[in-house]
């Protein structure tokens, strides 16, 4: 046991070390939010800390099951501060399970879209997608008969999966580029480097083994409950799904299953539905160096998130030694700005009803009314002007980008209001938790 704890410490601190590090102060962090989402972070926080505490007390009786011991292992890292740089946020800070493990905070959601990292005034420039049957995708691949990539995890696939054999668990980042002038910060002989990464992997597994777990990916919603006879749609509900399979063509790539399928209502591809760009994301105003010296986004208001294109051309640090399969790169053009289709899964869970939730790669949409608005009427309303209050309603904004965009099944649907709003009330019967799991 020491001599596991040793090792999980080394791996952690090259994590640190790598990534960089330095606490931001508490009083910088607080002027980049507003008081509403610190008080929403503080009881986030303070959620994540039970939940550590409770799983903790576990192990004073742990599962005679290996399985379930990687499970528990698994779930003890995603609520742990201490593995982040500035031991001050847990993975599960952008994935709780009250809003279908993806981000917990309706005032970021409402507002900033993308979350705080461990230096708690760097943004991202995505939204957290959920991790729940994230370790269903399958490694990433190309497949020639849809002549199309297929698979990993990540807005931009980036998680392959290739080197781990699951891309939930390349989820779990190495560490990334070390300063230019120590290109191995950590002290450590090669026996001990070798242990320091097998360690790493081991911990990337054992979450990826937590979130495939039935208390992450459980298949407990309405709709599962409908399939297995146990009860029936409502009438709008019916409604909505035959429009989701029909009229909405939604379920082109939000498959609900096939024969030898689970309906994970995603096909594992990526597009470009032509959502706008987020102005209210803090990542466009990341141009200037920050106190530690760091310029997140040297693009500024410029920036145009490139999606699956970007990883194809550019490469990422996730799922080395082969991030990128170099047969791919003639791919990158025809990926530009495309982004992973997500699962439908969960997409309505939340706490209460006020609770905000934030949606496609950005966060642009707010709510499920608005997004299907969207994919209704994206090419038939005008393009908004500047500050119009009818934005979303009555216009659209332009797309972020254009590459690429789906034209297909998005744009021009002729559903009515009603139509929407019944193919909603079908997304919230897949909400987890309809049936208790040892029910099923």
């Amino acid at each position: 046991m020491k001599a596991q704890h040793s090792l999980l410490s080394i791996a952690a601190t090259m994590l640190a070390a790598t990534l960089g590090t330095g606490v931001q102060g508490a009083e910088e962090a607080s002027a980049m939010l507003s008081p509403q989402a610190l008080q929403e972070i503080a009881q986030v926080e303070a959620e994540i800390d039970r939940i550590e505490e409770q799983t903790i007390g576990r192990l004073a009786v742990p599962p005679d099951n290996q399985v379930q011991q990687i499970e528990l292992l698994g779930k003890l890292m995603l609520y742990d501060k201490q593995l982040s740089v500035n031991r001050n946020e847990a993975c599960a800070f952008c994935h709780m399970p009250e809003a279908g493990f993806t981000g917990p905070v309706s005032e970021l959601n409402r507002t900033t879209g993308s979350y705080p990292g461990s230096v708690r005034t760097r943004f991202s420039n995505r939204k957290p997608q959920a991790h729940a049957y994230a370790p269903l995708s399958p490694v990433l691949h190309y497949n020639p008969g849809q002549g199309d990539l297929v698979g990993g995890n990540f807005w931009d696939m980036r998680a392959t999966g290739r080197r781990l054999g699951n891309p939930a668990a390349d989820e779990v980042a190495r560490p990334g580029p070390p300063t230019a002038g120590e290109p191995l910060p950590i002290h450590l002989g090669p026996i001990d480097r070798g242990r320091a990464g097998t360690t790493f992997d081991q911990m990337a597994q054992s979450i990826a083994g937590y979130e495939a777990s039935a208390e992450v990916t459980p298949f407990t919603s309405k709709f599962d409950a409908v399939l297995a006879g146990k009860v029936q749609f409502t009438t709008q509900e019916k409604a909505g799904y035959d429009l989701f399979r029909g009229k909405a063509r939604c379920n082109g790539c939000h498959r609900d299953g096939g024969p030898g399928e689970d309906p994970l209502f995603t096909d594992f591809t990526a597009s470009n539905i032509g959502t706008p760009a987020n102005p209210r994301l803090p990542y466009y105003a990341e141009n200037r160096p920050d106190a530690l010296g760091y310029v997140a986004n040297p693009a500024g208001s410029a920036f145009v998130d490139g999606g699956v294109g970007n990883f194809l051309a550019k490469g990422q640090l996730l799922s080395q030694p082969s991030a990128v399969d170099h047969r791919w790169l003639k791919l990158a053009p025809e990926n530009q700005a495309r982004f992973q289709v997500p699962t439908l899964r969960n997409v309505d869970k939340r706490p209460d009803p006020s609770f905000v939730k934030a949606y496609t790669h950005n966060g642009y949409f707010t709510s499920l009314k608005a997004i299907v608005h969207f994919y209704n009427t994206r090419d038939v309303l005008p393009r908004c002007q500047p500050h119009d209050a009818n934005e979303g309603t009555t216009c659209w904004p332009a797309p972020e980008s254009t590459d690429n965009m789906n034209t297909s099944r998005v744009g021009r649907l002729g559903l009515s209001d009603a139509e929407e709003d019944a193919i909603v009330s079908f997304m919230q019967t897949l909400t987890d938790g309809f049936m208790p799991v040892n029910q099923q």
